[in-house]
Order: structure tokens, then sequence, then C-alpha cells
């Protein structure tokens, strides 16, 4: 058997492939988690980081990506490092929605009903091609989402906590699917792009696949992850970025408002107030993973694609000209001034 020439990428995979025992001394749990997350997935970074954003800050997230992309693999990994429940549910057009919440059972013995939870009551559920299940089965999901509950008969079910959602969906087919509608879509906090692997990074997948299974451990149990999220709560978010949140969600709306006059024939409807709220929410928990108990601009300006891409709605000339989302997001967010005052009382503590 013949092998590759060495042109140093293969040492530079083994060494990403062939992670450390633990995690370096002193770093914080959000890193370790990660850390552990990253034994079983190569790259997908900004997947990752998304999904800790979304977990620490309460939301849920939409995952566009041609199969083979790891998501599922991403978010069972991600269960396990938090010691939490993950279930799976393939979505199809014969599901109902008891298949997803649950219902109740007959039992002629006893002569009472009796409930079975469904499988959202978990603490990481991934949808998997939500949209090739009918408008029925995806509002029984996204309620379950908004409200974190569940209603069975006359009883009310709570879902476990932590509790995140990610819905995943095949761009390359079209043929049976139900595509989410647009007030539905606006549930979820952000929607991420999965792309292909670099080159190295599909080596390293390889050079994985064919070893033994990594032995992963619970870094945090869902009892931490729940104190995270509260301390991701009192991250400081000074008014500036407050306005800054909303005056990017208005320009969606109106883009005349910061000189792009010309993207309104591309917008037929621009981002819900849903939109700076999310923003908000999401730079508190990006600027936790950083490390940081303040929100700096850079944080909003990170995650603003995420967050905005899927509440437009583009019209019919913005499908004519090829024009995307991300295109006309790009040129809203170069339009905008970024506040000038860097959190000065904030920074020097």
């Amino acid at each position: 058997m013949q092998t590759p020439p060495d042109n140093g990428q293969s040492r530079l995979s083994a060494a990403v492939a062939r992670p450390r025992a633990t995690a370096a001394p002193g770093t914080s749990p959000v890193e370790q988690i990660l850390y552990e997350v990253k034994k079983t997935i190569v790259g997908q970074d900004a997947l990752l980081e998304r999904l800790m954003v979304a977990l620490l800050s309460h939301g849920h997230i939409l995952v566009e990506g041609v199969p083979g992309l790891a998501k599922t693999l991403a978010v069972k990994a991600l269960a396990g490092a938090i010691g939490g429940q993950f279930h799976r549910v393939q979505f199809t057009p014969d599901l109902v929605p008891a298949d997803i919440v649950g219902t109740r059972i007959y039992h002629q013995l006893s002569g009472e009903f009796q409930v079975s939870l469904g499988p959202v009551f978990t603490n990481l559920l991934l949808a998997d091609e939500i949209n090739r299940a009918p408008a029925k089965v995806q509002s029984a999901l996204l309620e379950v989402m908004q409200e974190q509950q569940v209603t069975i008969g006359r009883e009310t079910h709570l879902v476990p906590r932590p509790f995140l959602v990610m819905a995943t969906q095949n761009p390359i087919e079209s043929e049976g699917t139900y595509p989410l509608p647009e007030a539905q879509v606006d549930r979820f906090m952000m929607k991420v792009l999965v792309g292909y692997p670099s080159t190295t990074e599909e080596f390293v997948i390889v050079e994985r696949a064919i070893a033994p299974d990594p032995v992963s451990q619970a870094i945090v149990d869902p009892e931490k992850l729940i104190e995270m999220q509260a301390q991701v709560e009192q991250v400081y978010v000074d008014p500036s970025l407050i306005e800054y949140s909303v005056r990017l969600a208005s320009a969606t709306r109106y883009p005349a408002e910061v000189g792009q006059h010309d993207l309104q024939r591309y917008i037929s409807y621009g981002a819900s107030p849903r939109a700076s709220i999310n923003l908000v929410l999401a730079g508190r928990a990006l600027a936790f993973i950083r490390g940081r108990d303040y929100v700096l601009p850079q944080d909003i300006a990170d995650l603003a694609l995420d967050v905005l891409r899927h509440r437009l709605v583009l019209s019919y000339e913005a499908l004519s000209d090829d024009v995307t989302a991300d295109e006309l997001l790009t040129r809203i967010l170069m339009s905008l001034p970024v506040p000038d005052k860097p959190l000065q009382r904030i920074a020097e503590r």
C-alpha cells in the first residue's frame, strides 16, 4: 500500500486529532465543555459556539446544511459534556403532534388514562429535517420552545431545564417538504449555516473515524449549567448597545434610515422586535463565553447575521437578482455606526 507524501499536513492534523487528556488548568467551565466536545467534533467552531450561546441564553437554533456535516453528532456530544439527556426526532410527513409532545393512553386493567410523555422532555432535542413534517407538527414543537411546557389533556407538564432545540433543514432538497412559515422561524434565536470542512479538517475527521471512539465525560451537570445561565443574566449591557441592536433591527425594515435606499426593493418585511431582544440576549452569552462580564459592540456584530438572516422576508426582485439576506445585512452593518464608547466604566473595573 502506498502512503501519501508527508507535506506537513498530516503532522498538523495528527496533533489536532489527538487532544490532551485534560484541558489546561484554570480554564473556565465553558472552555472545558467546548474542549470535551472537540474530542469528538472537528472544526464547526461557529456552530459549537452558537450552540453554547443558545444554551446559555435560553434560545433555540435552526441549522441549515447538507447531510453529513456532524450536526447530530455536535448536539449529542454537547449533551454528553453537560451531563444532560439527548433525544433525536426524525421529522417525516406522517408524523403527528402526539409523536412529539406525548399523549394519553387508556389502560384497560386500571380503567384509567395515563400520560406518556414525548421526546421533547429532554435537555437537548434534535429536530432533524423539521421542514419535512406538516405545519401542525411544527407548531407543536415551536409551542413547547416558546412556553417551555406541554399540555396533555388537562395537565400541564414542564420540560426539563435546561432545554435546547436544534432544528435542521436540508437546503438541497425541496421535494416533500413543508417550508416553515416566517412567524414560526422567528421563534428561533439564530439560524446557523454549516458549510463543508476544510481539507485539513476532513483529513482529521477521517482519521478519527477509523480510530477508537474517545472516552467522553460530563464536565458539568444540568444544575451547574442553570447556575451559568444565571451568571449570563448578570452580564452588563450598556444602553448604547441596546440602542445599537434596536437600530440594527429597524434598519432591516427601513434601509433608507442608514442610507441604503436601493435595498428597500429587496426587503418585503424586516426583522421583528424579537431580533433586537435576541441580539442582546445572545450578545450577553457570547461575552460570558469570551470571559467578560460586559458586552462589547463586537459581540453584537459577530452574531448579527445569525440572529437576523432568517427574519428577513425577501421580495421576488431579490430572488430574481439572486440577492441573499446575508448580503443585505452585511451592507446594513457597514452603514450603521458602531457605538464609539468602549464601556470604559465597566472595562476599568
